[in-house]
């Protein structure tokens, strides 16, 4: 009997399967007896690695720590009971014993490890944009229905407008008009030249931010200008393609000098939505929501039926067509990677 030839995504599995099944094997956790440590003490989780994650205590000393086998997850920005040792083991300080309750938290879809938490604790998503290659609004509109399902606010920031001439400047601010008139605060600057870096600089100074947006963007510029000593890596364009290289390979917070937090996390080239379903991308167009239940029909799609408010509002111009097409076009592609999906695990 042949042998039956696996997929290329079935080899992937199998493969990231032994990887981690070799590092379970080459990790050797260190065993902390308790007499080892001192007293539990709150921190917030700094930099979040593989195995490890660096906790920062009230009096601002960061320690590595392990973690106990009981979390289930840890992600930078969240606060956690932790324990110092009384001396360092491996290069490591301390261990966490248990994570307070999240207020909130932002996930990505992975196709091999289902839904990952990115951070948590978020007072405010800020979604970094460039005009290179060009101004994507179906990208923005996919952040911000991720930032309306978590109920948390975000802010649009256009970044390198250095490149921009006078009348392109122009163009993109009328493209982002389209957002400041549903509510959303806009902002176009360059980490280049300081552009409106102030005014960006400001929104951080209290609770705690983080930076969201594809590779290339910018996003580590913008933390070298805001916080010049963190020295963060500034990754080139690739010529080629356009897309930006990643140069954040894991989540970190950063205390800003004029006050509030920051968190860098890695670049991301498509944001999916697969874990999604269509009443949540729904609730993602915060403009949709007055007339939503108004249609002909309960079970209105909101495209040819006839009856449709959501169209109606659309040929009246209190919805912009652009939000609109981008809506149909994330709730199309949501189907299509499902289906995807669902073919490949079979």
């Amino acid at each position: 009997m042949a042998k039956r030839k696996l997929t290329q995504n079935q080899a992937r599995r199998i493969a990231s399967n032994h990887a981690r099944t070799r590092h379970r094997y080459q990790r050797k956790d260190i065993e902390w007896q308790d007499e080892m440590l001192g007293a539990s003490q709150e921190g917030i989780v700094v930099t979040r690695y593989s195995v490890h994650a660096d906790v920062e205590n009230a009096q601002g000393e960061i320690c590595r720590c392990n973690l106990r086998r009981t979390l289930s997850s840890l992600v930078v920005g969240d606060r956690v009971i932790w324990r110092k040792g009384n001396e360092q083991l491996q290069g490591v300080s301390g261990v966490i014993e248990a994570v307070q309750p999240r207020k909130n938290e932002i996930t990505r879809p992975d196709y091999y490890d289902g839904l990952k938490p990115i951070a948590a604790n978020i007072d405010r998503i800020i979604i970094v944009s460039a005009v290179l290659p060009s101004l994507s609004l179906n990208i923005i509109d996919r952040y911000l229905v991720v930032c309306e399902n978590a109920g948390i606010e975000p802010i649009i920031v256009v970044n390198k407008a250095d490149l921009l001439t006078s009348t392109q400047e122009k163009e993109v601010e009328e493209q982002l008009s389209i957002y400041r008139d549903i509510g959303y605060q806009t902002l176009i600057i360059s980490a280049q030249n300081g552009k409106n870096m102030e005014k960006l600089t400001a929104l951080f100074s209290e609770g705690t931010s983080i930076l969201v947006g594809q590779s290339g963007v910018g996003k580590s510029s913008l933390i070298n200008h805001i916080f010049p000593a963190v020295n963060a890596q500034v990754g080139a364009l690739s010529e080629t393609s356009g897309l930006g290289q990643h140069t954040t390979t894991s989540s970190r917070l950063y205390h800003l000098p004029q006050g509030g937090s920051l968190i860098d996390s890695p670049g991301i080239r498509e944001f999916g939505l697969w874990h999604l379903d269509k009443d949540q991308i729904t609730k993602g167009y915060r403009e949709f929501q007055y007339v939503l239940g108004t249609c002909k029909f309960r079970d209105c799609q909101h495209l040819h039926d006839p009856g449709c408010a959501l169209r109606e509002a659309v040929e009246k111009g209190r919805i912009s067509p652009i939000r609109y097409e981008n809506y149909h076009r994330l709730i199309e592609s949501l189907s299509e990677a499902k289906s995807q999906r669902h073919f490949s695990v079979d």
